[in-house]
């Protein structure tokens, strides 16, 4: 009877262990959630919410904006639909199957005006000043070089743009209020305003 006791116990704690160490250790090895636990990043996110991107964001018809790391597209396809047909938002991320997994999600929604690019987001390849808005959920702390990053964000949004930060509390790879603000300021960037509480929610940043 006391063996089968220490037997409950010690499972639940062994594993609760066990998440604790991968945490900590995605934090200090900084990633992107592979394709293969993408059920990571499907459920609904109750705290950074497409409603609270959107008045982040402010995104207009016609708009050209960028996501970096859509996953597989949670926020794209509304984005896309908030710009309109003669808005464009161009989506990059590192792995290529999260852009097909986006498409095909796009194509079945019937939006034509996503463009996918593959590649790292410490170098953008676009010209500068090329988009109106950028933003990017749960994805910061996920690039090993986070100041880079948010610096070409800087150098890819036109002046006045806005750039959008949503961060979620408890995500292995958080990044706090306080690292944001000295990154974006070292990038040369405003942090205007935040939308949100305390567990969820977006900081926008002004070039």
């Amino acid at each position: 009877m006391l063996d089968r006791m220490n037997t409950k116990t010690v499972v639940p704690v062994a594993a609760a262990a066990g998440l604790i160490g991968a945490a900590l250790w995605w934090r200090r090895h900084p990633s992107p959630c592979p394709y293969g636990q993408r059920f990571w990043v499907q459920p609904p996110h109750p705290f950074i919410t497409r409603a609270r991107l959107r008045d982040a964001l402010d995104p207009q018809p016609g708009d050209r904006v960028l996501e970096i790391g859509p996953g597989t597209g949670y926020y794209s396809l509304d984005a896309a639909a908030w710009i309109g047909p003669d808005g464009r938002l161009d989506i990059f991320d590192l792995q290529q199957q999260m852009l097909d997994h986006t498409m095909r999600r796009a194509a079945e929604r019937g939006l034509t005006n996503i463009t996918p690019i593959q590649g790292d987001a410490r170098r953008l390849p676009y010209p500068d000043a090329t988009f109106d808005a950028a933003y990017l959920v749960a994805v910061l702390g996920e690039i090993p070089d986070q100041q880079a990053a948010l610096s070409e964000l800087a150098r890819v949004v036109k002046p006045g743009g806005r750039i959008v930060v949503g961060e979620l509390c408890g995500d292995p790879h958080w990044v706090s209020p306080r690292a944001l603000r000295r990154h974006a300021t070292e990038a040369g960037l405003h942090a205007e305003r935040r939308v949100g509480r305390l567990l969820g929610h977006y900081t926008v940043l002004t070039t």
